[in-house]
Protein backbone atom coordinates (compact mmCIF):
# COMPACT_ATOMS: atom_id res chain seq x y z
CA UNK A 1 0.00 0.00 0.00
CA UNK A 2 1.25 3.45 -0.80
CA UNK A 3 3.11 5.45 1.74
CA UNK A 4 1.76 8.26 2.56
CA UNK A 5 2.32 9.71 6.49
CA UNK A 6 5.99 8.04 7.31
CA UNK A 7 8.57 10.76 6.00
CA UNK A 8 11.49 8.29 7.45
CA UNK A 9 10.74 6.25 4.81
CA UNK A 10 11.29 8.37 1.88
CA UNK A 11 13.90 10.56 0.66
CA UNK A 12 13.45 14.24 0.45
CA UNK A 13 14.76 15.53 -3.39
CA UNK A 14 13.79 19.33 -2.97
CA UNK A 15 11.30 21.89 -2.09
CA UNK A 16 9.21 24.51 -4.16
CA UNK A 17 10.02 27.56 -2.40
CA UNK A 18 7.03 30.52 -2.03
CA UNK A 19 4.33 28.32 -2.35
CA UNK A 20 1.13 29.70 -1.89
CA UNK A 21 -2.64 27.70 -2.91
CA UNK A 22 -5.57 28.80 -4.95
CA UNK A 23 -7.99 27.95 -6.96
CA UNK A 24 -9.15 27.89 -10.23
CA UNK A 25 -12.08 30.02 -11.54
CA UNK A 26 -11.25 30.13 -15.24
CA UNK A 27 -8.93 28.26 -17.89
CA UNK A 28 -8.37 29.83 -20.52
CA UNK A 29 -7.59 32.80 -18.57
CA UNK A 30 -10.14 35.76 -18.95
CA UNK A 31 -7.48 37.95 -19.48
CA UNK A 32 -5.38 35.73 -22.52
CA UNK A 33 -6.99 33.08 -24.18
CA UNK A 34 -4.22 30.76 -24.33
CA UNK A 35 -5.18 26.78 -22.47
CA UNK A 36 -1.68 27.16 -20.63
CA UNK A 37 -2.89 30.08 -18.61
CA UNK A 38 -5.08 30.44 -15.70
CA UNK A 39 -7.21 32.60 -14.04
CA UNK A 40 -6.73 31.29 -9.93
CA UNK A 41 -8.23 33.00 -6.85
CA UNK A 42 -6.07 32.84 -4.23
CA UNK A 43 -6.82 30.91 -0.85
CA UNK A 44 -8.02 33.29 2.18
CA UNK A 45 -7.77 36.19 0.09
CA UNK A 46 -9.40 38.18 -1.94
CA UNK A 47 -6.89 38.63 -4.85
CA UNK A 48 -6.96 37.15 -8.30
CA UNK A 49 -3.68 36.29 -10.44
CA UNK A 50 -3.48 35.02 -13.36
CA UNK A 51 -0.99 31.48 -13.62
CA UNK A 52 0.59 29.41 -15.81
CA UNK A 53 -0.64 25.84 -16.40
CA UNK A 54 2.51 24.06 -17.96
CA UNK A 55 0.68 20.81 -19.43
CA UNK A 56 -1.83 21.26 -22.47
CA UNK A 57 -4.56 19.85 -20.57
CA UNK A 58 -3.13 18.94 -17.33
CA UNK A 59 -5.19 15.47 -17.24
CA UNK A 60 -8.61 17.37 -16.05
CA UNK A 61 -6.35 18.62 -12.93
CA UNK A 62 -6.24 22.29 -13.56
CA UNK A 63 -9.94 22.62 -14.62
CA UNK A 64 -12.56 25.38 -13.70
CA UNK A 65 -13.07 24.70 -9.33
CA UNK A 66 -10.12 23.12 -8.96
CA UNK A 67 -7.38 24.15 -5.81
CA UNK A 68 -4.24 23.86 -7.19
CA UNK A 69 -0.32 24.92 -5.34
CA UNK A 70 1.84 27.44 -6.89
CA UNK A 71 5.17 28.88 -7.10
CA UNK A 72 5.96 32.93 -8.20
CA UNK A 73 6.92 32.28 -12.22
CA UNK A 74 10.43 33.91 -12.76
CA UNK A 75 9.85 35.97 -15.87
CA UNK A 76 6.44 37.62 -14.77
CA UNK A 77 5.15 39.68 -17.67
CA UNK A 78 1.05 37.68 -18.29
CA UNK A 79 1.61 35.05 -15.67
CA UNK A 80 2.43 35.46 -12.13
CA UNK A 81 2.67 32.24 -11.24
CA UNK A 82 3.49 28.65 -12.78
CA UNK A 83 0.96 25.70 -11.75
CA UNK A 84 2.59 23.13 -9.94
CA UNK A 85 0.66 20.68 -8.01
CA UNK A 86 -3.38 20.06 -7.80
CA UNK A 87 -4.76 19.15 -4.71
CA UNK A 88 -7.47 16.37 -4.67
CA UNK A 89 -10.00 14.87 -2.08
CA UNK A 90 -11.08 11.31 -2.63
CA UNK A 91 -12.67 9.45 0.67
CA UNK A 92 -11.79 11.56 3.36
CA UNK A 93 -8.23 11.57 2.17
CA UNK A 94 -6.20 14.75 0.79
CA UNK A 95 -3.01 14.88 -1.48
CA UNK A 96 -1.62 15.90 -3.74
CA UNK A 97 -0.57 15.43 -7.67
CA UNK A 98 2.69 16.96 -9.30
CA UNK A 99 1.36 18.15 -12.50
CA UNK A 100 4.70 20.14 -13.90
CA UNK A 101 5.91 18.16 -16.70
CA UNK A 102 9.27 19.55 -16.21
CA UNK A 103 9.49 18.58 -12.73
CA UNK A 104 9.71 14.84 -14.14
CA UNK A 105 13.52 15.58 -15.14
CA UNK A 106 14.62 17.94 -12.04
CA UNK A 107 13.37 14.61 -9.69
CA UNK A 108 15.16 12.02 -11.89
CA UNK A 109 18.53 13.91 -11.89
CA UNK A 110 18.42 14.13 -8.12
CA UNK A 111 17.60 10.64 -7.52
CA UNK A 112 20.61 9.70 -9.90
CA UNK A 113 22.82 11.90 -7.80
CA UNK A 114 21.42 10.40 -4.43
CA UNK A 115 21.26 6.91 -5.80
CA UNK A 116 17.91 6.25 -4.70
CA UNK A 117 16.73 3.93 -7.61
CA UNK A 118 18.40 0.81 -6.80
CA UNK A 119 19.51 -0.34 -10.27
CA UNK A 120 20.87 3.30 -10.57
CA UNK A 121 22.64 3.51 -7.82
CA UNK A 122 26.61 5.01 -8.09
CA UNK A 123 26.06 5.97 -11.75
CA UNK A 124 28.36 8.68 -12.99
CA UNK A 125 29.09 11.09 -15.81
CA UNK A 126 25.75 12.40 -15.89
CA UNK A 127 24.46 14.31 -18.62
CA UNK A 128 21.30 16.21 -20.56
CA UNK A 129 20.26 16.39 -23.79
CA UNK A 130 22.55 13.72 -25.83
CA UNK A 131 21.66 12.70 -28.99
CA UNK A 132 21.21 9.52 -30.17
CA UNK A 133 19.45 8.57 -33.71
CA UNK A 134 16.91 11.48 -34.11
CA UNK A 135 16.33 12.03 -30.61
CA UNK A 136 17.75 13.68 -28.03
CA UNK A 137 17.00 11.71 -24.57
CA UNK A 138 16.82 13.52 -21.19
CA UNK A 139 20.14 11.67 -19.33
CA UNK A 140 23.30 9.56 -20.44
CA UNK A 141 25.23 8.29 -17.50
CA UNK A 142 27.53 5.09 -16.71
CA UNK A 143 26.29 2.54 -14.36
CA UNK A 144 28.40 1.16 -11.60
CA UNK A 145 29.79 -1.40 -14.31
CA UNK A 146 30.77 1.64 -16.29
CA UNK A 147 28.49 0.56 -18.59
CA UNK A 148 27.03 3.01 -21.41
CA UNK A 149 23.24 3.97 -20.10
CA UNK A 150 20.48 6.25 -21.80
CA UNK A 151 17.65 7.37 -19.55
CA UNK A 152 13.99 8.86 -21.27
CA UNK A 153 12.09 10.26 -18.75
CA UNK A 154 8.13 10.81 -18.93
CA UNK A 155 5.99 12.10 -16.18
CA UNK A 156 2.76 10.35 -15.16
CA UNK A 157 -0.06 12.42 -13.35
CA UNK A 158 -2.66 10.19 -13.73
CA UNK A 159 -4.03 7.13 -12.50
CA UNK A 160 -7.52 6.10 -11.06
CA UNK A 161 -9.08 2.58 -10.25
CA UNK A 162 -9.37 1.62 -14.38
CA UNK A 163 -7.72 2.17 -17.33
CA UNK A 164 -10.24 3.00 -19.23
CA UNK A 165 -12.26 6.18 -21.56
CA UNK A 166 -13.56 8.81 -19.48
CA UNK A 167 -17.00 8.08 -20.69
CA UNK A 168 -16.58 4.23 -19.95
CA UNK A 169 -15.50 5.04 -16.28
CA UNK A 170 -18.84 7.59 -15.74
CA UNK A 171 -20.80 4.00 -15.60
CA UNK A 172 -18.75 2.30 -13.47
CA UNK A 173 -19.08 2.19 -9.32
CA UNK A 174 -15.72 2.43 -7.32
CA UNK A 175 -17.13 3.42 -3.88
CA UNK A 176 -15.47 0.37 -2.58
CA UNK A 177 -12.82 0.73 -3.75
CA UNK A 178 -9.44 1.72 -1.63
CA UNK A 179 -8.75 5.16 -2.54
CA UNK A 180 -4.75 4.12 -2.67
CA UNK A 181 -5.21 1.47 -4.83
CA UNK A 182 -5.21 3.08 -8.59
CA UNK A 183 -3.51 2.69 -11.20
CA UNK A 184 -0.95 5.21 -12.47
CA UNK A 185 -0.99 4.89 -16.44
CA UNK A 186 1.07 6.91 -19.62
CA UNK A 187 0.08 8.36 -22.07
CA UNK A 188 -3.39 10.85 -21.16
CA UNK A 189 -3.95 13.44 -23.57
CA UNK A 190 -6.17 15.39 -26.50
CA UNK A 191 -6.44 13.40 -29.80
CA UNK A 192 -8.32 13.82 -33.07
CA UNK A 193 -9.34 10.37 -33.54
CA UNK A 194 -9.46 7.20 -30.94
CA UNK A 195 -6.68 5.51 -33.47
CA UNK A 196 -4.18 8.65 -33.31
CA UNK A 197 -1.47 8.08 -30.82
CA UNK A 198 -1.46 10.54 -27.92
CA UNK A 199 2.11 11.39 -28.53
CA UNK A 200 3.89 10.09 -31.62
CA UNK A 201 7.05 11.94 -29.85
CA UNK A 202 6.85 9.29 -27.14
CA UNK A 203 6.49 6.56 -29.40
CA UNK A 204 9.53 7.53 -31.12
CA UNK A 205 11.67 7.42 -28.06
CA UNK A 206 10.30 3.92 -27.15
CA UNK A 207 11.05 2.73 -31.01
CA UNK A 208 14.39 4.42 -30.52
CA UNK A 209 15.39 3.06 -27.32
CA UNK A 210 14.42 0.05 -28.70
CA UNK A 211 16.17 -0.02 -31.49
CA UNK A 212 19.22 1.45 -29.65
CA UNK A 213 19.18 -2.16 -27.61
CA UNK A 214 18.94 -4.00 -30.44
CA UNK A 215 22.05 -2.83 -32.27
CA UNK A 216 24.08 -2.50 -29.13
CA UNK A 217 23.34 -5.13 -26.72
CA UNK A 218 26.30 -3.90 -24.21
CA UNK A 219 24.06 -0.60 -23.40
CA UNK A 220 21.39 0.48 -20.87
CA UNK A 221 17.88 1.62 -22.63
CA UNK A 222 15.95 3.00 -19.76
CA UNK A 223 12.47 5.03 -19.67
CA UNK A 224 11.65 5.94 -16.11
CA UNK A 225 7.91 7.21 -15.97
CA UNK A 226 7.72 9.45 -12.72
CA UNK A 227 4.33 8.63 -11.20
CA UNK A 228 3.20 12.45 -9.24
CA UNK A 229 0.65 10.97 -6.98
CA UNK A 230 0.47 8.38 -4.09
CA UNK A 231 -2.43 6.83 -4.53
CA UNK A 232 -1.41 4.09 -7.22
CA UNK A 233 -0.05 0.87 -6.80
CA UNK A 234 0.78 -0.12 -10.50
CA UNK A 235 1.95 1.51 -13.05
CA UNK A 236 1.48 0.60 -16.90
CA UNK A 237 1.14 1.74 -20.71
CA UNK A 238 -2.48 3.05 -21.37
CA UNK A 239 -5.16 1.03 -22.53
CA UNK A 240 -6.45 4.97 -24.25
CA UNK A 241 -3.17 4.11 -26.52
CA UNK A 242 -2.68 0.83 -28.09
CA UNK A 243 0.13 1.79 -30.25
CA UNK A 244 2.29 3.34 -27.16
CA UNK A 245 1.27 0.64 -25.16
CA UNK A 246 2.14 -1.67 -27.62
CA UNK A 247 5.17 -0.39 -28.15
CA UNK A 248 6.25 -0.05 -24.78
CA UNK A 249 5.51 -3.75 -23.99
CA UNK A 250 7.59 -4.55 -27.21
CA UNK A 251 10.53 -2.29 -25.69
CA UNK A 252 10.41 -4.07 -22.30
CA UNK A 253 10.26 -7.61 -23.65
CA UNK A 254 13.34 -6.67 -25.72
CA UNK A 255 15.49 -5.17 -23.11
CA UNK A 256 14.50 -2.00 -22.57
CA UNK A 257 14.27 -1.25 -18.78
CA UNK A 258 11.00 0.26 -17.30
CA UNK A 259 11.33 2.13 -13.97
CA UNK A 260 8.20 3.47 -12.65
CA UNK A 261 9.09 5.85 -9.57
CA UNK A 262 6.63 7.10 -7.24
CA UNK A 263 6.77 10.37 -6.03
CA UNK A 264 4.98 12.14 -3.08
CA UNK A 265 4.47 15.68 -2.79
CA UNK A 266 3.48 17.60 0.67
CA UNK A 267 1.86 21.26 1.07
CA UNK A 268 4.85 22.80 1.98
CA UNK A 269 6.46 22.01 -1.61
CA UNK A 270 8.48 18.72 -0.22
CA UNK A 271 9.30 16.54 -3.00
CA UNK A 272 10.28 13.15 -1.97
CA UNK A 273 11.21 9.62 -3.21
CA UNK A 274 8.87 7.18 -2.11
CA UNK A 275 9.37 3.65 -3.66
CA UNK A 276 9.65 1.77 -7.26
CA UNK A 277 6.05 0.65 -8.44
CA UNK A 278 5.48 -2.78 -10.25
CA UNK A 279 4.91 -2.29 -13.98
CA UNK A 280 2.23 -3.99 -15.33
CA UNK A 281 1.72 -5.44 -18.94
Amino acid sequence: MASINNNEDKIHLFKLNNIISGTVIKRPSSKCKSPYVADVLIENENDEIVAHAPSLGCCGYVNKDQKVLMIPHDNPKICTHVIYLANRLEKNENYLIGVHPKSAEKIVKICLQKGCIPSLQNVTNIQQEKKYLNSRFDFVCKDKDDIETIIEVKSVPCGDYVDDYDKNKKKMNFENNIWNTKIAYFPDGYRKKQTDPVSPRAIKHIQELHQLKTQEQEIRTIIIFVVQRTDCLYFQGSNVDPIYKEALNSAYDNGVEVIPIQIEWDFEGNCYFNKILDFIK
